[in-house]
């Protein structure tokens, strides 16, 4: 199952937003199989804050655990972002 960022918005920067996000993400995710991976696509996302990125990945990692995956990116904020956060 692959989710979108850019649904969320272009700049991503509030530790607040991205709380909600995860929780409009995880009330209408739904996996078709177990095991199936989550991959989040920010393809689209011109800024990603490390408060945002936290918020939102952690609580998916907590639902999910490791099959949550990010899917590689070209652009450097959310490089950089994505670094601070898995560290």
């Amino acid at each position: 199952m692959k989710i979108e960022v850019k649904k969320f918005g272009e700049i991503l920067t509030s530790r607040t937003e991205g709380r909600e996000a995860f929780l409009v993400s995880r009330a209408y995710l739904k996996p078709a199989q177990k095991d199936e991976p989550i991959e989040l696509d920010f393809d689209g996302v011109k800024v990603l804050a490390p408060s945002w990125a936290d918020e939102f990945i952690s609580g998916l990692r907590s639902e999910y655990g490791d099959r949550v995956v990010c899917l590689p990116s070209s652009n450097p904020s959310v490089v950089a972002s994505l670094q601070i956060i898995s560290q």
